[in-house]
């Protein structure tokens, strides 16, 4: 997938590691039984973190998310470390609590620090125990092998049926020093757009205070990850984690400044490019979906109409078929929940082989329907919607609705 230029930014190696004094690893504990496969990861900063965090909005939450949750209210959001697994969500279980913090308090007990400075997360197969003596008797290799090169195997060890590592890094400059964040992410499915999806984590050494990393955090992932939709389903373990250590040494963040907005900027380019690897590695999917939508009165208007479009499993279908069926498009921005003249709509569907206007002021236009096969035979699709109503616009990315999905998910826990 290639990253957008963005001036003043500069793409880096590294993802969690990039940012100054953070350590990572991962490793086989046992709970994957493929030995090759890492399913347990640990990421600590040097000093602790001012944190912010968003969590899932399912009900139904992972023994983990509560915890968490805890531990950041209990320690002013300041955290030092994340221990992360996956196979196994710890959901649904009478024992989850307890055995979420009994990974925090491993992981304490070989770092050095309390049980409350540890951030904790689980992914996978909801409603089985979790078995928590596999990471027991790995918790001191896990922590040994530590490294500010070990980004690569924690992000590893959060993939479930993620086929690809999912890392961004970007340096930038904050009162005359160079800052970078950086960031990993899994998930395949079960993600949708209702605050959050799947588990990411961002670690940066700029210096920024709570309140305002918790302000850009928030306000980021609602353009970002809240824009996301796979297969309509919101997971019941979804986080994002935010840590600032405060290496860069930048005078400190504290208020709504330009030194903020180039934060916020800089958290947006990282957030954006794992949003667009998610939707690309969508559970069986074949091709990235973007639905742009311009033009609209508000920003929540142009949100909700590109949400609807991305969301709409017939659509998704028609992508994957190839099919210039556009009427599926139309149909998903009427029963977008905003209000809008549908009579002045235009549509447009791109890729790089071209682009077919299908759409002008809310009528059909007459298109070449081999030119439009071609344009959807490219692994990247982008639909363009314009309101005409204003001077807004948003983004939203998905994937196809494949046969593969179904597969992958009629037999996930084997």
């Amino acid at each position: 997938m290639k990253m957008k230029e963005f001036e003043g930014y500069t793409y880096r190696e590294g993802g969690v590691c990039a940012a100054k004094g953070f350590r990572a690893n991962g490793l086989n504990c046992g709970l994957v039984e493929d030995k090759a496969k890492n399913d347990l990861a640990l990421l600590v900063s040097d000093v602790i973190c001012n944190t912010a965090a968003v969590y899932t909005q399912n009900k139904v939450k992972g023994a983990p998310i509560i915890v968490t949750k805890r531990h950041l209210e209990a320690t002013g959001q300041k955290a030092r470390a994340v221990i992360a697994n996956c196979k196994n969500a710890n959901t649904c279980n009478a024992d989850g609590e307890q055995k979420a913090e009994r990974m925090a308090e491993l992981a304490a007990d070989e770092l050095g620090i309390r049980p409350e400075e540890i951030i904790v997360a689980s992914t996978g197969v909801i409603g089985q125990i979790l078995p928590i003596e596999p990471i027991e008797s790995h918790i001191k290799e896990l922590k040994e092998g530590l490294s500010y090169e070990g980004n690569g195997e924690a992000a590893g060890a959060i993939m479930t049926t993620d086929t690809v590592k999912k890392e961004v890094a970007v340096s930038f400059t904050l009162d005359g020093e160079t800052c970078t964040l950086g960031g990993m992410a899994k998930g395949s499915g079960m993600i949708h757009p209702n605050m959050a999806t799947t588990l990411n984590f961002i670690t940066t050494d700029a210096n920024i205070s709570v309140p305002m990393l918790q302000k850009a955090l928030s306000e980021v992932t609602k353009i970002t990850y809240n824009c996301l939709s796979i297969d309509g389903d919101t997971s019941t373990n979804d986080m994002v984690c935010v840590m600032a250590n405060g290496f860069a040494k930048n005078t400190e963040i504290t208020g709504e400044n330009e030194d903020y907005e180039v934060f916020k900027q800089a958290l947006y380019i990282v957030m954006m490019n794992m949003t667009k690897m998610l939707a690309k590695d969508g559970e069986g999917a074949t091709k990235l979906i973007e639905c742009t939508v311009s033009g609209a009165k508000d920003w929540d208007t142009a949100i909700a109409v590109a949400k609807s479009v991305i969301c709409s499993s017939l659509f998704k279908c028609m992508i994957f078929g190839e099919d210039a069926n556009w009427g599926r498009v139309a149909c998903a921005i009427g029963y977008a929940d905003a209000e809008f003249d549908i009579g002045k709509m235009d549509v447009d569907i791109a890729s790089t082989k071209g682009i077919i206007p299908f759409c002008k002021n809310g009528a059909g236009l007459e298109f070449s329907e081999e030119l439009a096969k071609t344009v959807l035979s490219e692994d990247e699709i982008i639909v363009n919607v314009s309101l005409n109503e204003g001077g807004a616009s948003a983004t939203a990315w998905g994937c196809d609705l494949t046969y593969d999905y179904v597969k992958i998910n009629g037999d996930y826990r084997s």
